[in-house]
């Protein structure tokens, strides 16, 4: 029992080790995304970011990591009262991990990016997203606004998306009126667009999975070909027919969308009026994954074990 609990401390710290990791490296390319191609070119990032960023281009571009840690850390110190300490912790991690690469940066890397508006764009704001998103995936969160989505979220009703959109347009909206000039801030909005599809890609990445609803006649000849023939494990659930009142087994199934196509012909040459809905989910684990998450799943196979029947 006690190396039991010895190895599960030892996975924990070494789960929180590599996620800290890979927080410090999302926050070295976000720093390096403003410095090198935000700032140069007077595009701003959204957020509480967005706000030090408009007063360091008032006060001084270099009391900017100062700002953001400013600006950022009610946040911070609101949220370890509504949320988990884990979350709070890598959040503090982030923050000083930006604050610090934001001042070094300009010390490693003496050559700003001057190019196109288009450029600038889909370059610095693709940049910027995979930061962003290699912090997220560490469990960590850069931006305040985000903080009070997540707040906001529990106890209003309102999605994170819609949170953060409405304080980015305030900030966007803030730095039209300050610089009374609004080619960048209508610049940075679009970036941020760019920075949003790019997060989406690393969190999610190519390879999307789907959860597969499968309700057909010949429910016991499809489960055997799904799992024999494809080898993917699948679990069966019973229903009940809103009209009918029929009892339906029904299978679900979750797959790489790559294998989509081939799930489908194998379940309609079985079953041609076989009922199929299918679903994007945005991520899949299970015990075997926990503290890796930049593993992805290739194969989902006996880890939905089939009901009893």
């Amino acid at each position: 029992m006690q190396n039991t609990q010895i190895h599960d401390h030892l996975n924990r710290f070494f789960a929180h080790f590599t996620n800290t990791l890979w927080i410090m490296l999302g926050c070295a390319i976000a720093a390096f995304a403003i410095k090198i191609f935000f700032i140069p070119n007077n595009l701003i990032d959204g957020g509480t970011v967005g706000l030090a960023m408009i007063l360091g281009r008032i006060v001084g571009i270099e009391w900017l990591p100062v700002f953001i840690v400013l600006f950022t850390l009610p946040f911070v110190v609101f949220a370890s009262k509504v949320i988990g300490r884990l979350f709070v912790l890598n959040t503090m991690i982030a923050i000083a991990s930006f604050a610090i690469s934001l001042a070094l940066i300009p010390h490693l890397f003496h050559t700003p990016f001057h190019g196109e508006a288009l450029e600038v764009v889909v370059i610095g704001g693709g940049i910027l997203g995979v930061g962003i998103g290699i912090i997220i995936r560490g469990g960590g969160c850069l931006d305040g606004t985000e903080i009070l989505g997540l707040i906001a979220n529990r106890r209003l009703g309102f999605t994170v998306g819609q949170i953060v959109f409405f304080c980015n347009i305030i900030v966007f909206s803030m730095a039209g009126l300050v610089f009374k000039e609004w080619h960048p801030p209508l610049m940075s909005m679009i970036t941020f667009i760019v920075v949003a599809r790019v997060l989406d890609f690393v969190l999610v990445g190519l390879d999307e999975t789907k959860s597969v609803l499968v309700i057909s006649s010949k429910y016991h000849e499809v489960e055997k070909a799904v799992m024999h023939e494809l080898g993917i494990g699948l679990t069966v659930m019973y229903g009940r027919g809103g009209f009918s009142g029929e009892s339906r087994e029904i299978l679900y199934i979750i797959i790489e969308r790559l294998r989509l196509a081939e799930l489908k012909e194998l379940i309609y040459s079985i079953d041609p009026m076989a009922f199929i809905a299918i679903e994007s989910l945005h991520e899949v684990s299970s015990g075997r994954n926990r503290g890796k998450p930049f593993r992805r799943q290739q194969t989902v196979k006996k880890h939905l074990p089939s009901l009893p029947k």
